[in-house]
């Protein structure tokens, strides 16, 4: 059996699948590759068919999203190693086998990404992942090489194999057997921070995230939902409330999540101020939802709040990134002690 799986969760997604898995099959020999297909009702079943024979097509009669997509996609899973693989990526000779190799290398490292460049910059990082993703004490998500908007031109300053607190979900390496064991992405979250919610359990139950500068792709990043859609913007706030309620210790949780829900308000009305009035309401609306949800959220929290068995995790930024990107003028990881 193949040591790895290559999984790529489609949803009408023809002509990123067209564009993309020439490259996926060309650099991924002596792998499985399939596409796990949510129900779509455009011709990408026929593509593959027709154009990828090689690919194993794993039909879904609907549309589960991203999180429970590859929940039920890995539940049928027996190879050792998954790598969740965004349509919209491009991947480049040898990038399986140094992923493999880092995991190999250390049976506590459970999830590892590889460096995620942007696709049509570059030279530059991407978004999604960049060298390698941490929060801060808020749960506010940054990465080596991107913090909040500001993209660092890769000059080879973040080529050394680390420890990271979240991998990207664009690019996703992990232990088969423990993504199941761990309950894999939380379906409520849909999409946007499922990745640093798993990663977050994963870190309290003692095991590590690596990135692996190694491996490069480029992501073309926005693919299946736009950066300027304001229901991006609803997710992204949403979850990250969720998330830190579900993963922070009980000790902090208070007051990290009464600063946060300020922050959030903060930037509701700087989309105000700059005119995006779709995205101030979505973030309204995201805080609206989690205190309406809030008895499920509690839920969750109790059956996936585990004992953590770390005192403190190292790749937990001790300050607040916000405030080091806007009041101090931090833009670039290198600036950030932890």
């Amino acid at each position: 059996m193949e040591q790895a799986a290559v999984i790529i969760l489609n949803y009408n997604g023809a002509h990123f699948l067209e564009q993309f898995l020439p490259s996926v099959l060309q650099y991924s020999r002596g792998h499985r590759i399939i596409v796990a297909d949510n129900g779509s009702t455009d011709h990408s079943i026929h593509i593959i068919k027709s154009r990828f024979p090689e690919v194993e097509i794993m039909a879904f009669h609907e549309n589960y999203g991203f999180a429970l997509g590859y929940d039920k996609a890995l539940q049928q899973i027996e190879n050792t190693y998954s790598i969740l693989l965004n349509s919209d990526v491009e991947v480049t000779e040898n990038w399986i086998e140094p992923l493999i190799r880092l995991m190999e290398s250390d049976a506590q490292i459970a999830a590892c990404q590889p460096k995620i460049k942007d696709f049509n910059r570059r030279a530059y990082f991407e978004h999604a992942g960049a060298a390698g993703g941490f929060i801060d004490i808020l749960g506010y998500p940054f990465c080596r090489g991107r913090i909040l908007d500001h993209l660092e031109k890769d000059t080879g300053q973040y080529d050394d194999a680390r420890e990271i607190f979240w991998a990207t979900g664009a690019c996703f390496v992990v232990r088969t057997a423990l993504y199941n064991q761990m309950g894999g992405f939380d379906a409520a979250l849909q999409a946007h921070m499922e990745e640093i919610d798993l990663c977050w359990r994963i870190h309290k139950a003692g095991y590590k995230i690596y990135y692996c500068p190694e491996s490069t792709i480029y992501h073309v990043g926005g693919g299946t939902m736009p950066v300027t859609n304001p229901r991006k913007t609803y997710l992204n706030f949403r979850n990250s409330t969720v998330v830190l309620y579900k993963n922070a210790n009980a000790g902090s949780l208070g007051w990290k999540l009464a600063m946060k829900l300020v922050l959030d308000m903060a930037a509701a009305l700087m989309f105000l101020y700059k005119g995006k009035t779709g995205d101030s309401q979505a973030v309204l609306q995201a805080a609206l939802h989690f205190f309406m949800q809030k008895k499920h959220w509690k839920r969750a929290r109790k059956s996936v709040n585990i004992e953590s068995k770390v005192k403190a995790i190292q790749t937990i930024y001790p300050g607040v990134m916000v405030f080091s990107r806007y009041l101090l003028g931090k833009k670039r990881f290198s600036q950030f002690r932890f």
